[in-house]
C-alpha cells in the first residue's frame, strides 16, 4: 500500500436489518431534522473523505436503494439478512474493492453522528497501535468499530463462527479504545421510545451543533 492508503479508511453500512423493535416501521426511513435517517447517514459517510463506502441492503432493499439515490456508494444486496447482522458484515467485506487501511463497520440508525465525529475516528485510527479501534464516550463503548484490513481476510475465511463482536471478545489485547468528545457513538434508533428521545433532544436544541450536520 502507499502512504496514503496506511491513513485511510473505507467504510461499511449496515442498512439490511428488520427494525423489528421499531414495530411496523422501517426506521430507515424516520425523518431526521427534514431527511430520511438512512440517507442522512450515508451522506455523512460520503461527506467524510474515506476511499471507498459499501452499503448493504436487505430487508425492503427497494426502499433502501431509493434512499440511497445519487450517494457515491456501492449498494450490495445480503439475501441471508434475517440470519443476523454478521451476514451483512460479511457481504459488506467482500464487495469492498479499494485498499486501505482499516474499515468501519457502521450502523445506519446512528442519527447523531456528523462528518467530524468519522473523520476524528479516521485520524484516531492512523496513530492506532493495534488492529482494532472501538471509540468510546465517557468509557462507554459505542459505534463505529473499525478494523485493520487484515481482519477481512479472516472475517471471510470464516463467515460462520467469527463476527467483529466475538473478534474483539476473543482477543481483548488487539484493541484501543479512542474517546470521543460527545455521545453520537452511543446514540442509535432501536425503538419508538429512542426515536421520541431523539426527537426532543433536536427539538431542544434550535440550532444544531455543527459537528452533527443534521441540515445537510
Amino acid at each position: 500500500m502507499s502512504q496514503s492508503d496506511i491513513n485511510s479508511l473505507s467504510a461499511v453500512l449496515l442498512a439490511a436489518g428488520e427494525s423489528r423493535r421499531m414495530g411496523s416501521i422501517n426506521k430507515l426511513t424516520l425523518p431526521i431534522n427534514g431527511k430520511p435517517l438512512l440517507r442522512r447517514t450515508a451522506e455523512t459517510l460520503a461527506r467524510a473523505d474515506l476511499v471507498e463506502l459499501v452499503v448493504v441492503v436487505g430487508h425492503e432493499q427497494e426502499v433502501a436503494r431509493e434512499l440511497l439515490q445519487g450517494i457515491p456508494a456501492r449498494i450490495v444486496y445480503n439475501a441471508d439478512f434475517r440470519e443476523g447482522q454478521m451476514t451483512s458484515v460479511f457481504h459488506g467485506l467482500a464487495a469492498l474493492q479499494q485498499p486501505c487501511a482499516g474499515v468501519m463497520i457502521c450502523l445506519s440508525d446512528q442519527a447523531l453522528l456528523g462528518v467530524e465525529d468519522i473523520r476524528t475516528i479516521v485520524h484516531g485510527f492512523a496513530s492506532c497501535p493495534t488492529s482494532i479501534m472501538v471509540p468510546v464516550y465517557k468509557g462507554q463503548r459505542g459505534n463505529p468499530v473499525v478494523l485493520d484490513y487484515a481482519h477481512r481476510e479472516t472475517i471471510l475465511a470464516d463467515r460462520k463462527n467469527l463476527g467483529c463482536k466475538r473478534l474483539i471478545e476473543k482477543n481483548p489485547e488487539l484493541v484501543t479504545v479512542l474517546e470521543m468528545p460527545n455521545d453520537h457513538v452511543l446514540m442509535d434508533l432501536d425503538t419508538p421510545e429512542a426515536y421520541a428521545l431523539l426527537t426532543q433532544r433536536l427539538c431542544a436544541n434550535s440550532t444544531a451543533p455543527e459537528n452533527m450536520n443534521m441540515t445537510g
